[in-house]
Formats: C-alpha cells, structure tokens, sequence
C-alpha cells in the first residue's frame, strides 16, 4: 500500500474551485491535502481559510511554495501556517537550490512542521546536497526525473542511510510500483493534473482507496497500457 496526499490547489483557482477540489479529496477519504502558496502571498489567508473550512479539522493540510520566498520571509509565513491554519508540510519554502536556505526554515520553523524538497533533483549528488545539508525533513523524488527506476532506487538508498523519509513526486500511476520497493516511503503525490493524463492516455490507472494505492499484481509491468485510438487524437500533426 502506498499512502497518497491529494494535491492541487493552484493559486489560480477561485475560493469555491479550492475548497471542492481539496473537500472532495477528504471526504473520499484521502486523510492530507496540498495546496500552492506564494505567488500573491496577500490573497493566501483567504485561501487557506476556505481550505481548512472544506476539508475541516481531521485531515492534514499541506503547502507548497515552489521556491517563492526568502528564507526569513519563509519562516514568518511558517509561523503563520502552523499557528492559523495548522499546517505541517512546507514544501520548498525557498528555491530547492538554496540547501542553506531550506536548512534555516527547517531548523528554526515551528514544531510539527516538516520542511520537503527535491522534486529537480536528477542525479545522485542532487539528493546527497540536501541530504548534507540537512535541508530536509522529507526528501522527495520524481521517478521521470531522477533517472527513472534505477534512480529513483539510488535517491532511496541515500535517504535510508540517513533516515529521511522520501516522498514520491507526481505522474501516480507511473511512481506506484517503483515506490512500493522504498523503505521509507513517507506517501505518494495524487497531482490533479497527472491524474488527469494519466486516465485519458492510459488504461490501469490505480484509483485511492481508502487514501492509499494498491498496485495491480495482476497486470505486467507497471500495469498501464496506452489508449492508442485516444492517444493518436493528440499526436502532433
């Protein structure tokens, strides 16, 4: 089984289109949500606010930055998050370039507050820097960026011989069954976009149950299979 965290909430999105994206997650039974912040960081308490109201207490809220603040900026709003809204993930508070930066929020934000990154991580050595560092209390992986599989197993190793946890990044259905054989696998990220491509272009696609995926044993491989006739209606002329 693979824990799942639903995750959309774009800062484009109106208040009704937020609080139904990530309410609808709860109420299937997904038990943590994500949502972007930074990009207006004014119009973000508004935002967090009808969150927290459509997913109400029980269930986890996330943030994610992408790399949008200063490390001290990052921390006031770590504050802010943890104190208002109860947040416990910050996901890039500051760009994932800046291990030192990450490393600052990580260690002077408040309690029961995780601090993630490595996403753009692509060779072992990109992990390794966080690792470091120190930067990270969950370190995070994308299987099509970081090498695909064989990759995604080196990051793996790394952060279980400094017991960091990693989470997966992104393109579910193409992360589950190479993340099942993690150790530490914190959860996987239900990404409202991939999901979407996922179903359109491929058969298999693994759907939450009870706020975890099941990978198909019954099926080869990573148990897609390519809606060829859907497929060739957006193959490029």
């Amino acid at each position: 089984e693979l824990p799942v965290y639903g995750s959309g909430g774009f800062c484009s999105s109106s208040l009704g289109r937020l609080g139904a994206q990530l309410g609808g997650w709860a109420a299937q039974g997904i038990p943590r949500v994500k949502m972007k912040v930074g990009r207006e960081p004014e119009a973000d308490p508004s935002r967090l606010d009808a969150a927290r109201a459509a997913i109400g207490d029980e269930t986890a809220l996330y943030v994610d930055a992408n790399g949008a603040f200063g490390p001290k900026e990052a921390l006031g709003w770590a504050e802010r998050y943890a104190e208002e809204w109860g947040v416990t993930w910050f996901e890039e508070p500051v760009s994932s370039a800046d291990a030192e930066g990450l490393r600052l929020v990580r260690e002077r934000g408040p309690a029961g507050m995780d601090v993630a990154a490595g996403e753009y991580a692509y060779v072992p050595r990109d992990f390794l820097a966080l690792l470091d560092a120190r930067a990270v209390d969950c370190l995070q992986a994308d299987v099509t960026r970081c090498g695909r599989i064989t990759g995604l197993l080196l990051a793996a190793a790394l952060a279980d011989a400094l017991e960091v946890d990693l989470s997966a990044h992104c393109a579910p259905s193409a992360s589950a069954h190479a993340f099942a054989g993690v150790a530490r696998l914190r959860h996987l990220e239900w990404f409202h976009d991939h999901v979407r491509v996922e179903q359109m272009l491929f058969g298999g696609v693994l759907q939450p149950e009870g706020g975890v995926l099941r990978p198909d044993r019954s099926r080869p491989g990573n148990g897609l299979e390519l809606k060829r006739a859907d497929a060739e209606h957006w193959q490029a002329a």
